[in-house]
């Protein structure tokens, strides 16, 4: 039901689709945001996206909500009082036994009544499994727009919507998406995309405890057992502070020892575009990307990369991208804040060397560095 800025037919002279709103939907206030928590706490893309609702509420001129929930416990009280710190201005927290670990059925329910009971005009969620699998089930049940895998959230200032950005057809476009005439307006953002907020202790605000009618015996799926990821080698990129990452410019799989060594010297990460994936040089959960993960590390080496779009989109964010490629005009240079034309398989070793305080035999490479715009 998500309503983009008007079809092509429905425009005159490129003259946008004006959209009046629903007298009944006027009284919708707030924005709110899912705080995603689970056994090992709370995922850090809650606190991303409170920093995100504390933009748009402060130019909506409303307040932010924050909804906590899970089985009663001294972490509920806790991560409320993070909720405010983060931003939030009041939080709904709701404790029950049947909330112990997360089952779409009863968390849906509880988010859905909250929401219609005080009208929050934004609802954000973020683009986890969990947040996925909830948003939608909320989505369907208000019969309301849900924007999936956003990478921006900003206000429009005609209309006072949310405007949603996320990639489109197959991550060759962005695309942004007002959701006019229906509420809450709903999005997913997806980890590290948004800047995590500053945590203020002094910030002040209302922790409203919630009831919420709830029976066991009415949830038809059950939560026997919880056993975490325990094989093979997952390390979790998303926090990862550096990563050197390599493409189809690497050639071949045995030449990603390469961003392995220089990786463990600067005590980071590895990563890899989609197409590195597929050729099946690397593991499926080092891919970063549109359909991978989405990064923001202090420091992004793209090796080979060519930079499309679908890549740029999961690490762009990141604080420092150097580019190493062999053709001057590749994409990735567009977003890179240092660029090196040149063979990252010649430039790799260098790198590792320098790293490691080897700075080598002494011989001369020429390269082309430059700051990239």
């Amino acid at each position: 039901m998500s309503e983009a800025e008007g079809k092509p037919a429905e425009r005159k002279g490129g003259a946008r689709r004006q959209a009046t709103l629903d007298p009944r939907l006027a009284e919708y206030r707030g924005v709110w945001v899912f705080v995603e928590r689970d056994a090992q706490g709370v995922h850090p893309v809650s606190w991303e996206l409170l920093g995100a609702a504390r933009k748009l509420a402060d130019q909506l001129g409303t307040e932010v909500g924050a909804v906590v929930a899970g089985a009663p416990s001294e972490s509920i009280d806790a991560d409320s009082r993070d909720a405010i710190a983060y931003g939030a201005d009041r939080v709904f927290a709701v404790a029950h036994p049947v909330l112990a670990g997360y089952r779409n059925e009863p968390y849906a329910k509880l988010l859905c009544g909250l929401v219609r009971t005080y009208k929050p005009e934004i609802l954000l969620l973020g683009a986890t499994s969990l947040g996925r699998d909830l948003a939608s089930t909320v989505a369907t049940t208000l019969e309301t727009g849900l924007t999936a895998d956003c990478t921006e959230l900003a206000i429009d200032r005609e209309s006072r919507a949310l405007a949603a950005t996320r990639p489109t057809f197959g991550g060759n476009l962005l695309c942004t998406i007002l959701t006019l005439n229906y509420r809450p307006q709903m999005a997913t953002v997806r980890p590290r995309v948004l800047p995590l907020p500053a945590k203020d202790g002094r910030r002040t605000g209302e922790i409203r405890n919630e009831p919420i009618d709830l029976r066991e015996e009415e949830v038809v799926t059950k939560l026997l057992e919880f056993l975490p990821h325990c094989g093979g080698d997952q390390s979790d990129l998303a926090l990862a502070e550096v990563i050197v990452a390599g493409g189809k410019g690497l050639q071949k799989a045995a030449n990603f020892a390469l961003l392995r060594e220089l990786a463990g010297a600067l005590g980071g990460e590895v990563g890899a575009t989609r197409a590195a994936v597929h050729a099946g040089w690397i593991e499926p959960h080092r891919q970063i990307g549109q359909t991978g993960k989405t990064v923001r590390p202090k420091l992004y080496i793209a090796a080979g990369i060519s930079g499309a779009i679908q890549h740029r989109v999961g690490m762009e964010s990141s604080d420092l991208i150097v580019a190493i490629n062999t053709d001057p005009d590749a994409p990735i240079f567009e977003v890179a804040h240092y660029g090196i034309v040149g063979d990252a398989l010649v430039f790799l070793p260098l790198l590792t060397r320098a790293v490691r305080g080897h700075p080598g035999s002494g011989k001369r490479t020429a390269v082309a560095l430059g700051a990239s715009s």
